[in-house]
Protein backbone atom coordinates (compact mmCIF):
# COMPACT_ATOMS: atom_id res chain seq x y z
CA UNK A 1 0.00 0.00 0.00
CA UNK A 2 1.43 3.39 -0.68
CA UNK A 3 2.43 6.19 1.79
CA UNK A 4 0.00 9.29 2.50
CA UNK A 5 3.30 10.82 0.83
CA UNK A 6 3.71 9.11 -2.05
CA UNK A 7 -0.40 9.43 -2.67
CA UNK A 8 0.32 13.11 -2.33
CA UNK A 9 2.56 13.27 -4.64
CA UNK A 10 1.14 10.97 -7.51
CA UNK A 11 -1.61 13.05 -7.66
CA UNK A 12 -0.24 16.11 -7.37
CA UNK A 13 2.23 15.14 -10.76
CA UNK A 14 -0.43 14.04 -12.21
CA UNK A 15 -2.78 17.16 -12.19
CA UNK A 16 0.39 18.82 -13.66
CA UNK A 17 0.39 17.17 -16.38
CA UNK A 18 -3.53 17.11 -16.90
CA UNK A 19 -3.55 20.78 -16.88
CA UNK A 20 -0.98 21.39 -19.77
CA UNK A 21 -3.23 18.71 -21.93
CA UNK A 22 -5.83 20.34 -23.90
CA UNK A 23 -9.58 18.61 -24.55
CA UNK A 24 -9.58 15.66 -25.95
CA UNK A 25 -6.04 14.68 -26.66
CA UNK A 26 -5.47 11.54 -24.74
CA UNK A 27 -2.78 10.74 -21.36
CA UNK A 28 -1.56 7.60 -21.53
CA UNK A 29 0.48 7.05 -18.22
CA UNK A 30 3.58 5.30 -18.25
CA UNK A 31 3.78 2.86 -15.40
CA UNK A 32 6.37 0.65 -16.49
CA UNK A 33 8.59 -0.92 -13.19
CA UNK A 34 6.20 0.82 -11.06
CA UNK A 35 3.87 -0.71 -8.18
CA UNK A 36 0.28 -1.65 -8.86
CA UNK A 37 -0.58 0.95 -5.42
CA UNK A 38 0.42 3.83 -7.58
CA UNK A 39 -1.59 2.67 -10.88
CA UNK A 40 -4.36 2.43 -8.23
CA UNK A 41 -4.43 6.00 -6.95
CA UNK A 42 -4.18 7.32 -10.23
CA UNK A 43 -7.48 5.12 -11.63
CA UNK A 44 -8.94 5.97 -8.05
CA UNK A 45 -8.68 9.79 -9.17
CA UNK A 46 -10.41 9.15 -12.57
CA UNK A 47 -7.47 8.33 -14.86
CA UNK A 48 -8.11 5.33 -16.79
CA UNK A 49 -5.26 4.78 -19.66
CA UNK A 50 -2.33 3.07 -18.87
CA UNK A 51 1.03 2.04 -20.63
CA UNK A 52 3.31 -0.76 -19.74
CA UNK A 53 6.27 -1.94 -21.99
CA UNK A 54 6.69 -5.74 -21.19
CA UNK A 55 4.23 -8.27 -21.64
CA UNK A 56 4.35 -10.46 -18.56
CA UNK A 57 4.44 -6.94 -16.26
CA UNK A 58 1.24 -5.74 -18.23
CA UNK A 59 -0.74 -9.28 -17.66
CA UNK A 60 -0.01 -9.34 -13.93
CA UNK A 61 -0.90 -5.67 -13.15
CA UNK A 62 -4.02 -6.54 -15.26
CA UNK A 63 -4.96 -9.16 -13.27
CA UNK A 64 -4.47 -7.36 -10.36
CA UNK A 65 -6.56 -4.14 -11.05
CA UNK A 66 -9.98 -2.69 -11.82
CA UNK A 67 -11.24 -4.18 -14.96
CA UNK A 68 -12.01 -0.55 -16.22
CA UNK A 69 -8.72 0.23 -16.63
CA UNK A 70 -7.70 0.36 -20.32
CA UNK A 71 -4.16 -0.67 -21.13
CA UNK A 72 -2.17 0.29 -24.04
CA UNK A 73 1.26 -2.11 -24.87
CA UNK A 74 3.91 -0.01 -25.87
CA UNK A 75 7.35 -2.23 -25.90
CA UNK A 76 8.41 -3.85 -28.64
CA UNK A 77 6.45 -6.35 -29.89
CA UNK A 78 6.72 -9.54 -31.00
CA UNK A 79 4.16 -11.85 -32.58
CA UNK A 80 4.84 -14.77 -30.33
CA UNK A 81 3.52 -12.56 -27.35
CA UNK A 82 0.18 -11.94 -29.00
CA UNK A 83 -1.74 -14.69 -27.97
CA UNK A 84 -0.97 -13.22 -23.75
CA UNK A 85 -1.71 -9.61 -24.82
CA UNK A 86 -5.01 -11.04 -26.85
CA UNK A 87 -5.64 -12.42 -23.65
CA UNK A 88 -6.00 -9.52 -21.55
CA UNK A 89 -9.67 -9.16 -21.60
CA UNK A 90 -9.00 -4.59 -20.67
CA UNK A 91 -5.71 -4.41 -23.09
CA UNK A 92 -7.03 -1.09 -24.86
CA UNK A 93 -4.41 -0.35 -27.36
CA UNK A 94 -1.57 -1.78 -29.41
CA UNK A 95 0.98 1.24 -30.27
CA UNK A 96 3.78 -1.09 -31.54
CA UNK A 97 2.84 -3.01 -34.13
CA UNK A 98 5.49 -3.41 -36.88
CA UNK A 99 4.47 -6.51 -39.22
CA UNK A 100 1.85 -8.45 -40.85
CA UNK A 101 3.00 -11.69 -39.02
CA UNK A 102 2.20 -10.04 -35.50
CA UNK A 103 -1.08 -8.52 -36.90
CA UNK A 104 -2.30 -12.04 -37.50
CA UNK A 105 -1.41 -13.55 -34.79
CA UNK A 106 -3.32 -10.52 -32.45
CA UNK A 107 -6.06 -10.85 -35.17
CA UNK A 108 -6.50 -14.59 -34.34
CA UNK A 109 -5.87 -14.91 -30.52
CA UNK A 110 -8.18 -12.10 -29.76
CA UNK A 111 -11.31 -14.27 -28.02
CA UNK A 112 -14.62 -13.99 -30.48
CA UNK A 113 -16.61 -12.85 -27.40
CA UNK A 114 -14.72 -9.61 -27.11
CA UNK A 115 -17.09 -6.37 -27.02
CA UNK A 116 -14.75 -4.28 -30.03
CA UNK A 117 -12.04 -4.53 -31.78
CA UNK A 118 -8.33 -3.90 -30.16
CA UNK A 119 -7.02 -0.57 -31.47
CA UNK A 120 -3.61 -0.98 -32.98
CA UNK A 121 -1.25 1.76 -33.88
CA UNK A 122 1.92 1.34 -36.59
CA UNK A 123 5.04 2.14 -35.09
CA UNK A 124 7.41 4.78 -37.44
CA UNK A 125 11.09 5.14 -36.99
CA UNK A 126 11.01 8.41 -37.89
CA UNK A 127 14.57 9.06 -36.80
CA UNK A 128 15.68 6.54 -38.52
CA UNK A 129 18.02 4.98 -35.21
CA UNK A 130 19.10 1.46 -35.97
CA UNK A 131 18.34 0.96 -31.96
CA UNK A 132 14.21 1.90 -32.56
CA UNK A 133 11.73 -0.02 -33.89
CA UNK A 134 9.42 0.85 -36.49
CA UNK A 135 9.06 1.10 -40.04
CA UNK A 136 10.01 3.45 -42.57
CA UNK A 137 7.96 6.99 -43.26
CA UNK A 138 6.38 8.02 -45.80
CA UNK A 139 7.42 10.59 -48.68
CA UNK A 140 7.34 12.31 -51.38
CA UNK A 141 9.77 10.01 -52.70
CA UNK A 142 8.32 7.43 -51.84
CA UNK A 143 4.90 7.56 -51.32
CA UNK A 144 4.44 3.46 -50.45
CA UNK A 145 5.81 0.68 -49.22
CA UNK A 146 6.07 -1.79 -46.50
CA UNK A 147 3.92 0.92 -44.03
CA UNK A 148 0.86 1.39 -46.59
CA UNK A 149 0.76 -2.66 -47.10
CA UNK A 150 0.65 -3.13 -43.16
CA UNK A 151 -1.88 -0.85 -43.35
CA UNK A 152 -4.19 -2.40 -46.20
CA UNK A 153 -3.82 -5.72 -44.49
CA UNK A 154 -4.81 -5.11 -41.05
CA UNK A 155 -7.92 -3.18 -42.39
CA UNK A 156 -8.81 -6.15 -45.26
CA UNK A 157 -7.62 -9.39 -42.99
CA UNK A 158 -7.67 -8.46 -39.55
CA UNK A 159 -11.54 -7.93 -38.44
CA UNK A 160 -10.66 -8.16 -34.89
CA UNK A 161 -8.06 -5.20 -35.14
CA UNK A 162 -8.94 -1.49 -35.79
CA UNK A 163 -6.13 0.61 -37.43
CA UNK A 164 -6.38 3.72 -35.41
CA UNK A 165 -3.02 6.26 -35.92
CA UNK A 166 0.65 6.28 -36.27
CA UNK A 167 2.94 6.14 -33.36
CA UNK A 168 6.65 6.85 -32.92
CA UNK A 169 9.33 7.57 -30.70
CA UNK A 170 11.38 10.65 -31.70
CA UNK A 171 15.40 10.94 -31.64
CA UNK A 172 16.12 12.31 -28.00
CA UNK A 173 18.35 15.10 -29.65
CA UNK A 174 15.08 16.48 -31.61
CA UNK A 175 13.34 16.89 -27.94
CA UNK A 176 16.35 18.48 -26.24
CA UNK A 177 17.20 21.09 -29.36
CA UNK A 178 14.54 21.57 -31.69
CA UNK A 179 12.44 23.65 -29.52
CA UNK A 180 8.94 23.21 -30.49
CA UNK A 181 9.99 22.12 -33.97
CA UNK A 182 10.98 18.64 -33.73
CA UNK A 183 11.78 16.87 -37.19
CA UNK A 184 10.44 13.44 -36.45
CA UNK A 185 7.14 14.76 -35.07
CA UNK A 186 6.50 16.57 -38.72
CA UNK A 187 8.07 13.03 -40.59
CA UNK A 188 4.91 11.67 -38.70
CA UNK A 189 2.37 14.05 -39.86
CA UNK A 190 3.84 13.95 -43.46
CA UNK A 191 3.41 10.29 -43.17
CA UNK A 192 0.17 10.33 -41.97
CA UNK A 193 -1.47 12.75 -44.18
CA UNK A 194 -0.23 10.65 -47.28
CA UNK A 195 -1.57 7.43 -45.46
CA UNK A 196 -4.75 8.71 -44.96
CA UNK A 197 -4.53 9.62 -48.71
CA UNK A 198 -3.65 6.04 -49.20
CA UNK A 199 -6.91 4.89 -47.05
CA UNK A 200 -9.20 7.05 -48.81
CA UNK A 201 -8.01 5.95 -52.67
CA UNK A 202 -7.37 2.45 -51.64
CA UNK A 203 -10.11 0.95 -48.66
CA UNK A 204 -13.23 2.86 -50.16
CA UNK A 205 -15.95 3.02 -47.16
CA UNK A 206 -13.62 0.52 -44.73
CA UNK A 207 -13.33 1.36 -41.18
CA UNK A 208 -10.00 2.65 -39.93
CA UNK A 209 -9.18 5.75 -38.22
CA UNK A 210 -11.78 8.23 -36.03
CA UNK A 211 -13.88 10.31 -38.23
CA UNK A 212 -12.09 9.65 -40.98
CA UNK A 213 -8.71 10.53 -39.75
CA UNK A 214 -5.54 8.24 -38.50
CA UNK A 215 -4.66 9.18 -35.18
CA UNK A 216 -0.84 10.24 -33.87
CA UNK A 217 0.68 9.30 -30.58
CA UNK A 218 3.90 10.87 -30.28
CA UNK A 219 5.35 13.03 -27.34
CA UNK A 220 6.75 11.60 -23.94
CA UNK A 221 7.04 13.31 -20.41
CA UNK A 222 10.43 15.38 -22.08
CA UNK A 223 8.16 16.72 -25.18
CA UNK A 224 4.87 15.92 -24.72
CA UNK A 225 4.06 19.90 -24.59
CA UNK A 226 5.84 19.67 -28.06
CA UNK A 227 4.23 16.66 -30.03
CA UNK A 228 0.76 18.54 -28.78
CA UNK A 229 1.80 21.30 -30.54
CA UNK A 230 2.54 19.44 -33.66
CA UNK A 231 -0.31 18.01 -33.51
CA UNK A 232 -0.25 14.90 -31.64
CA UNK A 233 -3.54 13.53 -30.17
CA UNK A 234 -1.93 11.04 -27.96
CA UNK A 235 0.86 10.82 -25.35
CA UNK A 236 2.85 8.94 -23.00
CA UNK A 237 4.37 10.56 -19.85
CA UNK A 238 5.76 7.95 -17.60
CA UNK A 239 8.26 10.36 -15.14
CA UNK A 240 6.62 12.93 -14.98
CA UNK A 241 3.85 11.39 -13.00
CA UNK A 242 5.39 8.61 -11.33
CA UNK A 243 8.73 9.64 -11.48
CA UNK A 244 12.17 8.18 -11.86
CA UNK A 245 12.47 4.79 -12.15
CA UNK A 246 14.65 1.96 -11.88
CA UNK A 247 16.54 0.41 -14.44
CA UNK A 248 15.44 -3.43 -15.98
CA UNK A 249 19.02 -4.92 -14.33
CA UNK A 250 18.38 -3.05 -10.95
CA UNK A 251 14.41 -4.38 -11.00
CA UNK A 252 15.92 -7.98 -12.16
CA UNK A 253 18.34 -8.12 -9.11
CA UNK A 254 15.17 -7.27 -6.33
CA UNK A 255 13.64 -10.03 -7.53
Amino acid sequence: MASVERKAELLECLGDIRSRLPSPKLLVAVSKYKPASDIQICFEDGHLDFGENYVQELEDKAKQLPAEIRWHFIGTLQSNKAKTLAAIPNLHTIQTLTSAKAASALNKALPPTRAAPLNVLIQVNTSGEDAKSGLAPLSSASPSGELTDLAKFIVAECPRLHLQGLMTIGALEQSLTAGDENADFERLKETRDMLEAFCNAELGGAQWGLDGRLLLSMGMSSDFEAALKAGSDIVRVGTGIFGGRKTKAEVVAQK
